[in-house]
Order: C-alpha cells, then sequence, then structure tokens
C-alpha cells in the first residue's frame, strides 16, 4: 500500500459512509464550508492500531449524534502536515472545526459512553485558537513589554 493509499476501514469512510478524501490542498475548501466538520487523523495502522478502532466507531458516533458533524479522512503521506496546521501531536485524532474555525482536537480512542459526551462536548464549544506553536506577531513601532 502507498502512502497515499487509504487503508480499508479508511477508505470505506468514503465510499459507504459519506467522508470526503481531505489533502493539504483540498483541506482549505474542506474546513470553509459551513458547519461542524471532523478530521480524521487515524495515524499509521501499525505504530497506532486504535486508530482503525476509530475508523469504526466514527460513523456510530455519526449516527449517535445524526446530521451534527461531516467526516474528512485524511490519507497517511498528508497527516503530518494536517495535524501541525492544528496543532494535533497525538494519533489517532479527531480535529473538530466549525465555519471554518478550529474548535478543538480529540485524540485517542475511548470507551462509547465517553466518546459520545466527549464528541457531543466538543460540537458545543465555541471555536477558538488552534494549539499550535508559533511566533507571535508584534508591530515594530510597538513597545517593549515584559508582558
Amino acid at each position: 500500500m502507498s502512502a497515499s493509499t487509504l487503508p480499508p476501514l479508511l477508505q470505506r469512510l468514503i465510499d459507504e459512509r459519506g467522508a470526503q478524501r481531505v489533502e493539504p490542498d483540498t483541506l482549505d475548501a474542506f474546513v470553509a464550508q459551513p458547519g461542524d466538520r471532523v478530521i480524521f487523523l487515524s495515524g499509521d495502522p501499525v505504530q497506532f492500531p486504535e486508530g482503525l478502532d476509530v475508523a469504526v466507531v466514527l460513523p456510530e458516533l455519526q449516527a449517535a449524534l445524526p446530521g451534527r458533524f461531516e467526516v474528512g479522512v485524511v490519507p497517511l503521506d498528508s497527516q503530518e502536515a494536517i495535524a501541525r496546521r492544528f496543532g494535533s501531536q497525538r494519533w489517532p485524532a479527531l480535529v473538530f472545526l466549525r465555519d471554518g474555525q478550529y474548535v478543538t482536537t480529540l485524540a485517542g480512542m475511548h470507551d462509547w459512553t465517553e466518546y459520545v459526551q466527549l464528541v457531543g462536548s466538543a460540537l458545543a464549544q465555541p471555536t477558538s485558537r488552534a494549539p499550535t506553536i508559533g511566533i507571535p506577531v508584534v508591530s515594530a513601532n510597538s513597545a517593549p513589554s515584559c508582558h
């Protein structure tokens, strides 16, 4: 399997469950769509086998919260770049977005009851700034400050 080929369980999310394939060149268009969206970063299935568990549970989470969110599946070779953009550092991860804005990230696999609660909570949260590592931009004309 090449890096851009999806493992069968991830491909099935696209073929049978209506998820969209999301790569760096299609990410902005996916994110810009209205409503709640979840980017699924499965991680390498050999290193992170629980990513395949999340692939099985994700459609069930959508069914438990009908019409609440759309899913984007990221090929393995694009996951690092997309994860970095949203500050995600663990696999598997679900990155929640709303109306083009970051909301939160849920990492790892969870028990069913906890997962439904966590996803419901994520869908209720306001948008926020992604926890990326960055250097704050300061105007050249601003006075120095220790705060």
